[in-house]
């Protein structure tokens, strides 16, 4: 273990809400200088435990103790903590897309001159913080027209105008493609060597095998251990028997297919960027789904998965130019959501809070939002049937909730994706488009959405996978078609698809259809 300095100590940590005991004695020992990754399963308490360090609840509204640079401390509110030199980075980026990257940094931290706010020495701090981030781009760049790793350094910019000493990251890279992810992993590095300390929550073990220097894992609101990455201790099956409280024997179900004939077909589908004329985000796509199949679709960022799927589904994304659906040999129009959901399309996707929940709803609310007459009797919704349905899903799906009336809102990444899936199967699709399925998700909440999938394949379902991460396509799919620049480059069996092949095919290399 590190010979460092302790830095922070949180003893005996619980919180409870109603119903739910969310962390029970939790405790923490962070040393100075070194990354802290906090490993658990979805609903574990992770981000729980990292408010009450924040300041998000309160001091009162838990037991235990926070000890921080040698002294205990009771923060009341965000404010508090951060004028103690800790920052909390949320998942859900807080900037204001309307606002420039210099506005964001200082945003509640303004930079005070005689006669107001100094910006000539925000923009020329800004700058310093810019730099020192990595981030190549303008202080007067509004954050809407930056990318998302961009949003994240700034995010980290503003962390260190702040004096920040204890930097918390809370999943800093699940919606980062590989490159920004690489440079986000390489700046904490390069702060860790100056002295910050930082405490990272991730689901994505590789990357924290490699830049984590302890790992503490909770499991159900305790905490299990402490690993140290030296001497050989960590590896990812090492992390996944920890939060898991036993050994996973695959990463993925056991499945064995029964793959029927075509019954789901797109010929020459061709949209237009919806913002940009000329530029086409879908050239020409054609692709087909078998009944019982799995089909991967992979990419590269800005390969146009999302906005192929996207504008099948009710042409909700771009300009339709040209293109047909077929099922079971026949063309339909699918103009429209409803149309879509009509012909028994269902889209979950990537983004699953701004596109797919409503999170002023309950659970039981939204698992049938998308099929309202299956539970209702002559234009009135029953109550009880709704309930029934809700029910039913939380039970199959293993949705972590005391109350299917509670709001979506209050639960884990993990247990929403479960209640987005029960909201589209409760249409009964024959074919459902699966959007990055389990971004963001732990590795146990993860084998049970495959295990869902394989369940949906084998009713007979066609299932198409999305995901940036080739592992998992390669782990799921009965067949993988890769795009590159809005045009399908190949069309690869399972038993012939390695990542490297994948990867020649996503970059233009080559093209390849087998089927």
């Amino acid at each position: 273990m590190s010979t460092a300095p302790v830095i922070l100590e949180m003893r005996s940590i619980t919180k409870t809400f109603p119903g739910v005991r969310a962390l029970d004695e939790v405790s923490l020992t962070v040393h100075a200088g070194e990354i802290h990754a906090i490993c658990g399963e979805n609903g574990a308490g992770k981000s729980t435990l990292m408010k009450v360090l924040s300041g998000v609840y309160p001091h009162g509204t838990y037991e235990g103790q926070v000890v921080y640079e040698g002294a205990e401390v009771r923060f009341h509110d965000i404010r508090a903590s951060e004028a103690a030199g800790i920052v909390i980075i949320h998942q859900e980026l807080a900037l204001i897309p309307e606002l420039s990257i210099v506005e964001n940094i200082f945003l509640g931290n303004e930079v005070r001159g005689p006669f107001g706010i100094d910006w000539e020495t925000a923009r020329a701090r800004a700058v310093e913080l810019m730099a020192r981030v990595g981030l190549d781009a303008s202080p007067d760049d509004q954050i809407k027209n930056i990318g998302v790793g961009k949003q994240q350094l700034v995010e980290i910019a503003r962390a260190l105008a702040k004096d920040v000493r204890l930097l918390i990251l809370d999943e800093p890279t699940s919606a980062l493609n590989e490159d920004d992810s690489a440079h986000l992993l390489d700046l904490l590095r390069g702060l860790r060597a100056k002295g910050l300390t930082c405490i990272m929550i991730s689901h994505k073990l590789n990357e924290i095998t490699d830049v984590a220097d302890a790992i503490t894992i909770i499991r159900d609101g305790r905490s299990v251990e402490t690993l140290s990455s030296g001497g050989g201790q960590v590896s990812e099956d090492r992390i996944i028997q920890g939060m898991v409280g036993r050994a996973l024997e695959s990463r993925f179900p056991e499945r064995h297919p029964s793959i029927g004939e075509t019954f789901f077909e797109v010929r020459d589908w061709t949209v237009e960027h919806p913002q940009v004329p000329g530029r086409l985000v879908c050239k020409g796509s054609s692709f087909h789904v078998r009944r019982g199949e799995i089909v991967g679709f992979a990419g590269i960022m800005g390969a146009g998965r999302t906005e192929l799927a996207r504008s099948l589904f009710g042409r909700t994304y771009g300009r339709y130019l040209r293109g047909q659906i077929l099922k079971d040999g026949t063309p339909i129009e699918a103009h429209t959501v409803q149309q879509a959901i009509d012909h028994g399309i269902a889209y979950v996707p990537e983004d699953r809070k701004a596109l797919g929940l409503n999170l002023l709803d309950s659970i039981e609310d939204t698992v049938v939002a998308a099929a309202l007459e299956k539970v209702a009797e002559r234009g009135v919704i029953d109550g009880t049937r709704v309930h029934q349905a809700a029910e039913r899903y939380r039970r199959s799906l293993n949705v972590k909730t005391p109350s299917v009336r509670v709001g979506v809102s209050k639960l884990s990444g993990g247990n929403q994706q479960k209640v987005l899936l029960g909201k589209w199967m409760f249409t009964e699709p024959d074919l459902l488009i699966l959007d990055e399925p389990t971004r963001g998700i732990d590795v146990g909440a993860k084998y049970e959405i495959y295990g869902l999938i394989h369940r949906l394949a084998d009713a007979g379902k066609g299932v198409v996978v999305i995901s940036s991460e080739l592992p998992e396509l390669l782990g799921l799919c009965d067949r993988i078609y890769t795009l590159f620049e809005g045009s399908i480059t190949g069309d690869v069996d399972h038993d012939d698809a390695t990542q490297e092949n994948l990867m020649r095919l996503m970059t233009g290399a080559s093209s390849v259809m087998s089927n």
